[in-house]
């Protein structure tokens, strides 16, 4: 495999500064009018959006809306029928999902798909296959993110498959977080948790984003979604029907129909 970054890392921004709430001159990733198709079915339809650095930006809707099939055609999962994909003003439509990691795109996919036969320290690990930067800063990364996960440093050799829902969970960011990601996707993060745990999960998604990571998340859980993000999109039957701030978006008459699936 080549082992050129597919685009260049964006700096990160210090803990502390101001965000931009609209869209920004230099997004870290721009999607233009993206059309996929699944055989005869179309599931986006003309969908555009932008994630400036450093935000947390959810897309939100309900089951059906695109919003899975949306992360996975960035993460090159999915080749779309139409449309750009752009990271740092560097198209990556068409780039095998390998180089998009190694470049800095990491997915959280719905379901966890963690190796359940595995340590979670071998998960762990597996996070960094790509990685060029040396065992040093492998090493690093890996005492990073146990203390920012302290109990995966409990369950070190333990197999992956005993954690409880919500370990799986952090040890899923944990491993995406492995590959030194600019750009963090997470597909339902929210997902067969209990609420107490989906306040943990989100509370370090919030604690990763003060540190610099730009994050994109789909969430059917519109509370906490706009609780948690900078901007939000809302997307149903492929396409996305409105976009804002929280604040915008819960002025809105038309947010409880457009997230409910009635046309408006």
């Amino acid at each position: 495999m080549n082992s050129r970054m597919p685009f260049e890392r964006p700096h990160r921004r210090p803990p502390g500064k101001d965000v931009a709430q609209g869209t920004g001159a230099n997004p870290l990733l721009r999607v233009d009018d993206l059309h996929v198709c699944y055989g005869s079915i179309t599931a986006l339809r003309g969908v555009s959006l932008e994630v400036n650095p450093g935000e947390l930006v959810a897309i939100i809707g309900p089951n059906g809306a695109g919003k899975s099939t949306l992360l996975r055609t960035i993460a090159g999962l999915n080749v779309p029928r139409l449309g750009s994909v752009v990271v740092n003003k560097e198209s990556i439509v068409g780039r095998p999902p390998e180089r998009l990691v190694a470049g800095g795109i990491s997915l959280v996919p719905e379901g966890r798909h963690i190796f359940g036969s595995l340590t979670v320290e071998e998960n762990l690990r597996l996070g960094a296959t790509t990685r060029t930067d040396g065992r040093q800063a492998v090493e690093a990364d890996v005492d990073r993110l146990l203390g920012l996960f302290p109990v995966l440093g409990q369950r070190l050799r333990q197999r992956a498959g005993q954690l409880s829902g919500g370990e799986q969970q952090m040890l899923a960011i944990a491993r995406a977080l492995m590959a030194a990601p600019a750009l963090l996707l997470l597909d339902e993060p929210s997902l067969g948790l209990a609420p107490l745990i989906v306040r943990s999960v989100y509370e370090t998604l919030a604690t990763l984003r003060a540190g610099g990571l730009t994050l994109l998340v789909v969430e059917q859980n519109i509370q906490i979604a706009l609780r948690s993000a900078d901007r939000a999109y809302i997307l149903d039957a492929g396409r996305i029907r409105l976009s804002g701030t929280p604040q915008e978006l819960r002025a809105l008459p038309q947010l409880h129909q457009v997230y409910f699936g009635e046309r408006p």
